[in-house]
Parts: C-alpha cells; structure tokens; sequence
C-alpha cells in the first residue's frame, strides 16, 4: 500500500511542537548568584539552621549566666476577716484586716564542681556545631539549587541540539522528495525522511517539557511566586578547577559535615564532665530582705513597718537518688560515644566523596574533549554521506546512520557539561567554600 504525500504532510503537522503546545508566559531569567541566595534565603532547611543558631547564641548566653546570682523580687497584699472558734468561743478577728509584704532575695551557687563551666563549654560547642550546620546548609540548598539550573541549562541545550537535528533532517526529506519525484529514489525513502523529520520533532517537545519541568524546579527552590529560569549565557563555560587534588582533599577533611562531626564530640565530652559533677557536694550562698505591715483600710503606701534580712550558706551532697546521676552519666557517656562514631564516619564519607565526585568531575571534562571530537567527525561524516546521497553512490540508510551518530554526540556533550558542572557543584559543597 501506497502512502500519499498529503497522508506524509499530515503525520508531520500531527508532531509540530507548535501544534502541541500553547504559547506560555516567557519565565523571568535570574542569574546562578541570584537563584542561589534567593534559595538559601527561603529555604526551610536554611531557615531552620539559622534559628537552631539563634538558639545556640541564647543558650551559651544563659550556660554564662550561671556564674551570676539569681535576683527575684514580690510584694503581696491581704485582707483577714471573720469570726474563728477559740476552745468554742465564737472569737472575732482582732487587729487590722489589711496586711502587706515587700521583698527580694538572691541566691548564689558557690561550689558545683565545676557543672556550670563544663555545661558553658557544652554550649559553646553546639553554637560551633550550630554555625557549622549552617554552613553545611547553606551549601547543600546551593548545591540542589545548581544542579537544577544546570538542568534548565542542558533542556535548553538539548532544545537547541534537537532544532538542529530537526533542520538537516527536513533539509533531508526535502532532497528525498525531490528524488522521488525524479524516480531516482524508492517511496520508502520518503517515509524514512518524515520520520526523521517526526522523531526531531519530538526530541524537541520532549526537551521543552524538561525545560518546563526544571524551570518549575528551580522556582520552588528560590521560592519564587513567578516562573524563573536560567541565563544561558550565565554559566556557559566549562567549570574548571584550579586546585589540584590534594588541596582540595585537605579542604574536604576540613568542611563544614567533618567541622561540626567534631563540635558535636567535643560537647559531648564536656556533657559527660558535668555528669560527673552530680557525685560532688553542692555549696551555695542566699540573701533575703523583706518588709511586712498591716494597715485598718487599704493602704499600700506608707505607714510603719516591719523588717528582716536573713542570709545563710548551704551544703548539701546527694547519698542515694535513685541512679538518677548514674543515668546521667551513661546517657553521656553514650552521646559521646555516638559522636566519635559519627566523627569518624564524617571524615571516611568526605575521603570517599572527593574520591568519586573528583575522579567524575575529571571523567567529564575528558568526555566533553572527546564529544567535541566526535560531533566534529560526525558532522564531516554526515556532510560527506549527504553528497553521496544526492549523487546516488549511498542509501538513505547511510545519512540516516550518520544522523544518528551526530544526534549522539551531541547528547553525550549535553550530558557532559551536565555532569562537570554537577561535579563541581558537589564539590563545593563538600568543602564549604567555592572552588575557583
């Protein structure tokens, strides 16, 4: 069975990425800097550090104040009234109705064994493991945030990638047509031709709705109420690193996970010390001072009065309070334990992190190199195979092949770049600061 030209022009217009999707909105372009503080600004896991931060500053703040006395100050007034029953006599209340005190005291911890310096060192830990983890954060919303502008970037490369691919195959149905018009050619040349036509024509609605789906990304990320999208021309280039291996592996050793892995084991130890202290006799020291009067009407201000001050020292040591102190201290002791662990495994993950994300980010850029080549002698092969073609010395077989070849290299280009620059990316996470 034959198949009409109309029946070709149809099939075609069936796969036009115009005829399948409504125009849209152009997204508002932002820059990787902005895309990236914007995230980092909005981010609930950043937003969630910086407030674990603030309460780590107030928490060293009140662990210092200990050192402090504590001061309270009260007033209180009452009225007394009635009738009470003396040996059974009804007895009226005798003396003024109204009474009132007024006051303050303060009370001092003069001896803990040292509980309230290990707890202040505590928290000066987890403030470091605090800022740390907010570095940490802070890099991994960056890291998310490249990697999906990096997707915007390679959609739009492969949009661009299959426009081309789309004009040399209707470049090539046009000579097929002209061919089978001249009888040179069999029908199913044709056919192959719309079909090529046609698969180009998808690679395009598909790299469009990538591009869509990662610009939606991107936008959740930077938390944006208009669409966003990337700048072509904002990270075109290769991303090279200057810094050979071993530096960048002592900055990974020293990012911010292995940084706040040792804040956190650090206030552990400290924790555990305090635990201690619970077996050591607590000394501490109180002052008071009060006033008290009564008055036949309600009367707050003036009027003679009653004082006393009263100060005193303590001592007291706990014999037996159930292993509440020996909970305490193998609860601490378990917490630095699991930070040792965690430690250790902070700085094995970073020494196997730089160990794949270095040897990808080199696989990549080596792969970007050799597709240049390939996409180089695949366009030559194709341009060669195209004037055979139309001379009558190669099948339609042949360009098609070659097409295929060059589509190929393109993508594997595309993906590359992709993966160098997510490779990079990685890495810069891993360290905490941006690799130049």
């Amino acid at each position: 069975m034959r198949v009409s030209t109309r029946s070709i022009a149809l099939f075609l217009f069936t796969f036009s990425p115009a005829a399948s999707f409504a125009q849209q909105s152009a997204p508002r372009s932002i820059s990787l800097d902005e895309a990236v503080r914007l995230a980092q600004q909005n981010s609930p896991a950043t937003t969630q550090a910086r407030n674990a931060l603030r309460v780590g500053r107030m928490t060293v703040t009140n662990s210092l104040s200990q050192f402090l006395p504590s001061l309270s100050v009260g007033a209180s007034a009452g009225n007394n009234n009635g009738v009470a029953f003396i040996q059974g006599k009804a007895t009226p209340y005798v003396g003024d109705p109204w009474n009132y005190n007024k006051g303050y005291n303060a009370f001092l911890t003069l001896f803990d064994g040292g509980q309230r310096w290990f707890n202040y060192r505590a928290a000066q830990s987890s403030l470091r493991a605090g800022a740390e983890n907010d570095l940490l954060q802070r890099f991994n919303v960056a890291l998310s945030v490249k990697q999906q502008y990096y997707g915007v970037l390679a959609a739009r490369e492969t949009e661009a990638a299959a426009e081309r691919q789309l004009e040399q195959a209707e470049q090539g149905l046009r000579v097929t047509t002209a061919r089978l018009r001249a009888g040179a050619v069999i029908h199913s040349d044709s056919l192959r031709s719309a079909i090529a036509v046609g698969t180009a024509r998808l690679a395009i609605i598909t790299a469009q709705n990538n591009l869509r789906s990662a610009n939606a990304s991107l936008t959740r990320l930077v938390a944006s109420k208009g669409e966003v999208t990337a700048i072509a021309a904002d990270t075109s280039d290769v991303p090279r690193i200057a810094l050979d291996s071993a530096v960048i592996e002592r900055l990974a050793q020293d990012g911010p996970g292995v940084r706040q892995a040792s804040a956190q084991l650090a206030a552990s130890k400290d924790a555990k010390r305090a635990a201690l202290t619970n077996y050591l006799p607590l000394v501490s020291m109180n002052y008071g001072y009060s006033t008290s009067k009564s008055s036949p009407d309600f009367d707050w201000g003036g009027g003679p009065a009653s004082s006393s001050t009263r100060y005193g020292f303590s001592l007291s040591l706990a014999i037996f309070n159930n292993f509440g102190r020996e909970l305490s201290y193998v609860t601490a002791q378990v917490a630095q334990d699991n930070a040792e662990v965690s430690l250790r495994d902070a700085m094995l993950a970073s020494r196997e992190s730089i160990a794949l994300y270095l040897g990808a980010f080199r696989t990549a850029t080596q792969t970007i190199e050799h597709q240049l080549l390939q996409i180089a002698a695949a366009e030559e092969d194709l341009k060669a195979q195209q004037q055979r073609y139309g001379l009558g010395s190669a099948s339609l077989l042949d360009v098609l092949t070659s097409q295929s070849a060059l589509d190929a290299a393109r993508t594997g280009l595309i993906n590359a770049r992709l993966q160098a620059r997510t490779a990079k990316a990685q890495l810069e996470a891993l360290a905490g600061r941006e690799l130049k």
